[in-house]
């Protein structure tokens, strides 16, 4: 499912206009956002939990040259799936 899928299942679901669950969509994913730059956890109960980790700098090997190099550290974001989440995606199987 891409973006405009979700928004025109969103729109059907809580019988508004593509327009206004674009708005709500962009809204949710621009504040979640925010929240992880800030380094903050976004804990949604039973969907799951949004955050950030910290990836340490490490030595790497590039696959064309064999040669060795050095990967940065960074800030990753992470989504640690709620157990009703877990519990349907098992279902489906």
């Amino acid at each position: 499912m891409n973006k405009s899928e979700l928004v025109d299942a969103m729109a059907a679901d809580a019988g508004i206009t593509k327009a206004q669950a674009k708005e709500a969509l962009d809204s949710f994913t621009n504040n979640v956002t925010k929240a992880l730059a800030k380094k903050d956890k976004v804990a949604l109960v039973g969907f799951g939990t949004f955050s950030t980790s910290e990836r340490s700098a490490r030595e790497g090997v590039n696959p064309q040259t064999k040669k060795k190099i050095k990967i940065a550290a960074k800030t990753v974001a992470k989504f640690k799936p709620g157990a009703q989440l877990a519990d349907a995606v098992n279902e489906g199987k």
